[in-house]
């Protein structure tokens, strides 16, 4: 008789509960055993299957996708209910499910699959499938049938932080209909807080940016519920209007030329009741340094995501040799880099045009259509999100690319082995959208955005290795990347392995400090070619390195979760209480966050007492001078320094820890003036206080912080302030009127308010030539392209006198000895550094 197989050890078992021993039953394993990385994180895991938020950090290609269906599946053979895990994008919900099809995991993409109801197959889909207005899993009020989850898996959790976000932010587009009349509504309020800002809004500037005034939102939500809601329907509104109608009245609206944009402080994730009351909730990720955000945007439980779960070690990452040219020697030209990159494409790893090796594929992040033109001479192949797909794969294929150029796609992309054996940096992406740019300013120089900065630039370093046999080189071009690999505040940032990696790479930086190109094409080779004792070293770097015990969730986080929470059930004045214990609790440090904070809190107390809010955001400008500014708010007039070449050498002295630090913060002040991109403005501003003050001059930025006046006002001496508009953005090749305008209202400005003073008329344009229908204030000067190329070798020279020994640039003489020497005087500057205007 034949028997049947089918009936063989069916019973009455039970399912298996353990992800491990679930791996363990599999027929046809993708791979004999788990990793012992694996193996730890899933036995952790199962111990703490019934704490509602688990985080699960892993290296990059530490195996975390097989990792979290294994969770999934766990919870479905346990009964909890049904299971979803989510991806950043459609890209990467295939690869998941080709990566479940190798473990025998039974998975869905569509939310109707009549598996995924019944718990027996895992659903795969985006993000935004479920956060969404219009969720398939039911939104509140909407009258659908909420979805019940057993479990949700967020995989890239870092990734999905942003997505989420968008989510919950509504972009009223200049071209609609409500925008006008949102700006008509606002037109006072909005002039009043920046009356350059609402000129810049008038014509069309893309660099305008102007906040709503909290006061002004609250007080007309009543107009702006009947300017919005009729668009309900419309495209652009139906999957943003049903989360954030409830909770109008407490989000922030900034106006740019491109949009209005609306969004809360927290996101509403209450609005997702299958989220929210998900049994489990298992948050995957390799870089999320900082947790914060899965307490403000998933309203994740702060004790749980500080309790993460984590391997035993952290040695489960690739090898990666990591170097920023620039560091190495600030004269390296960023050209020859290229250059040196496309020869280890081609296999001319000694730079004398001959192939002597295996050629490798280079791949190239890059933010912007803009840095990757200057690729485009030495490329194969440049590909953006639309390409995505079909590239990587081609680069998985094992075979030889060459030079690969990625626009803006910093993760999920996968690139093991031969895929990328040398990975490029070439900035990160800056902010875009009108409410993280105006975050950028008022949080510059806070922890709060280096660790979003750090975060973004680790994901795009893990890139290139997927699990500990893979390896790759990494280069970090331009100064930004060097200072985020040398600053100790940058440094504390990245995760353990990247710090053990970064430290390793550091002993090769100083052997080779000050050498030419030559030297990183050595150690380049050492790398790549496989050099015993660098492998070695390599290796023995991680293999003590551990995670983290405890996440960081910071206070001010958890502060701002709980009083959105308070705020949205009514509570404004706890909520501004609550707030307000979080700006206690940050002391006198991190002035710039305790002010963003008293903004925040100003905003709560305006429900419920006007005056009083006022009063707290007179507060919130002492610590932060980029906060909105109080209705009755009066500029702050500046005064020279006593002595320049005192301010200065006392401003280099409290900034700058090592020579290499100043060489590289000069540096980096520069590459932020872009000529011709208006996405840069903000920076270029930014970067041209910070100058002032690298000089010895008392320097602000008037436009920004009290919303009238000049971009940036520096006091050259105690008779004579440079009143300075930067049009960096612009590509004309003659000055506007409008420019010429904006700089003779903000020399009067200055007269009115300090007439003692002289007014120097500056402005940074591509052109010194005034078209025919402007006429330039009385003695403007302007800073050429080429002007500012000659300012940026004089400021090279000066940073590396005062750096050639140490401390040096603290002592006053040897300052003032460079300031005079390179012309950089209050008395000379301008004289040198800028050229008379020109009539056409």
């Amino acid at each position: 008789m034949a028997l049947d197989w089918d009936l063989i050890g069916t019973g009455d078992s039970e399912a298996l509960l353990r992800p491990r021993d679930i791996f363990a039953g599999l027929a046809d394993r993708p791979w004999p055993y788990l990793r012992l990385e694996q193996g730890e994180v899933l036995d952790k895991w199962f111990d703490r299957r019934d704490d509602r938020d688990v985080v699960i950090k892993q290296n990059t290609g530490g195996g975390k996708t097989a990792v979290g269906l294994l969770i999934a599946q766990s919870s479905l053979n346990e009964g909890v209910g049904k299971a979803v895990y989510l991806t950043p994008d459609n890209y990467l919900v295939k690869q998941v499910r080709e990566e479940a099809a190798g473990l025998g995991i039974a998975t869905t993409d569509d939310p109707d699959d009549s598996a995924f109801r019944a718990a027996q197959a895992v659903l795969v889909t985006n993000y935004q499938k479920l956060i969404n207005g219009r969720s398939v899993f039911g939104v509140v009020g909407d009258g659908k049938e909420v979805v019940d989850l057993g479990i949700v898996v967020v995989d890239d959790a870092h990734a999905a932080l942003a997505r989420t976000e968008d989510q919950f932010r509504l972009r009223v587009l200049a071209g609609h209909e409500a925008y006008g009349k949102l700006l008509d509504l606002f037109a006072e309020d909005l002039r009043h807080q920046s009356a350059n800002a609402w000129s810049e809004l008038e014509d069309k500037d893309p660099t305008a940016l102007a906040p709503i005034p909290f006061w002004a939102w609250a007080d007309k939500r009543d107009e702006v519920l009947k300017i919005l809601r009729p668009h309900r329907e419309e495209y652009d509104f139906r999957f943003v209007w049903p989360l954030i109608a409830e909770v109008l009245h407490l989000c922030t609206a900034t106006a740019t030329s491109r949009a209005i944009e609306i969004r809360p402080s927290c996101t509403p994730i209450d609005r997702i009741p299958s989220f929210v009351n998900a049994r489990r909730r298992v948050y995957l990720t390799a870089t999320l340094a900082d947790d914060s955000a899965l307490v403000t945007d998933f309203g994740a439980d702060p004790d749980l995501v500080a309790r993460p779960v984590t391997p035993g070690s952290a040695a489960d990452l690739g090898e990666r040799m990591i170097l920023a040219p620039v560091q190495l020697n600030p004269g390296l030209d960023p050209e020859a880099v290229r250059v040196l990159a496309r020869q280890f494409a081609d296999g001319d790893r000694d730079g004398d045009g001959v192939a002597d090796a295996e050629p490798v594929n280079v791949v190239v992040l890059v933010p912007s259509d803009r840095a990757a033109a200057a690729w485009e001479p030495h490329a194969d192949r440049t590909w953006w999100a639309r390409d995505l797909q079909a590239g990587v794969k081609q680069l998985q294929s094992g075979g030889h690319v060459g030079l690969v150029v990625l626009v803006n796609k910093y993760d999920g992309v996968n690139l093991p082995n031969g895929a990328c054996r040398l990975l490029i940096l070439d900035g990160i992406p800056r902010p875009l959208d009108g409410v993280e740019r105006r975050e950028a300013v008022a949080l510059a120089d806070s922890t709060v955005r280096l660790a979003r900065e750090i975060q973004r630039i680790e994901q795009g370093m893990g890139r290139g290795v997927r699990d500990r046999d893979d390896y790759c080189a990494v280069l970090l071009l331009g100064a930004n990347l060097a200072v985020a690999t040398h600053d100790p505040r940058h440094l504390a940032l990245f995760s353990p392995a990247t710090q053990a990696q970064l430290k390793l790479s550091r002993d090769i930086a100083s052997q080779i400090q000050g050498e030419g190109l030559d030297a990183v094409r050595q150690a380049l080779r050492g790398c790549l070619g496989r050099m015993p004792k660098w492998t070695e070293r390599s290796r023995r770097a991680l293999a003590e390195v551990r995670y983290a015990e405890h996440g960081t969730v910071r206070d001010e986080a958890v502060a701002l979760r709980e009083a959105f929470n308070l705020a949205a059930t009514g509570r404004t004045g706890a909520a501004a209480d609550r707030v307000q214990r979080a700006v206690n609790a940050l002391g006198d440090g991190d002035k710039a966050l305790r002010g963003w904070l008293r903004e925040q809190k100003a905003a709560y107390l305006h429900l419920t007492d006007p005056a009083a809010a006022q009063q707290a955001l007179a507060g919130a400008l002492d610590d932060n001078q980029f906060v909105l500014r109080p209705v009755d708010a009066a500029p702050v007039h500046i005064r020279a320094a006593v002595a320049q070449a005192r301010a200065a050498a006392e401003f280099l002295a409290d900034e700058y820890r090592d020579g290499v630090s100043l060489r590289l913060g000069m540096q980096k002040l520069f590459e932020d003036v872009v000529w011709g991109d208006e996405d840069r403005s903000d920076d270029a501003e930014r970067a041209w206080q910070k100058l002032g003050q690298h000089l010895g001059f008392v320097s602000s930025r008037p436009e920004r912080q009290y919303g009238k006046g000049p971009d940036n006002l520096w006091a050259l001496t105690s008779a004579r302030q440079a009143v300075v508009e930067l049009k960096t953005g612009s590509v004309t090749d003659t000055i506007a009127k409008r420019y010429i305008d904006q700089l003779g209202g903000s020399v009067r400005w200055l007269n009115e308010h300090t007439p003692e003073v002289k007014a120097l008329p500056v402005m940074l344009h591509p052109s010194r030539i005034s078209d025919g229908e402007g006429t330039p204030p009385t003695g403007m000067r302007v800073v050429t392209p080429a002007k500012l190329e000659k300012l940026k070798e004089a400021l090279r020279q000066y940073a590396a006198a005062l750096a050639s020994n140490p401390g040096r640039w603290g002592d006053e003489q040897a300052v003032a000895e460079q300031l005079a020497h390179h012309k950089l005087t209050g008395d000379r500057f301008f004289d040198i550094y800028a050229e008379p205007v020109r009539s056409s």
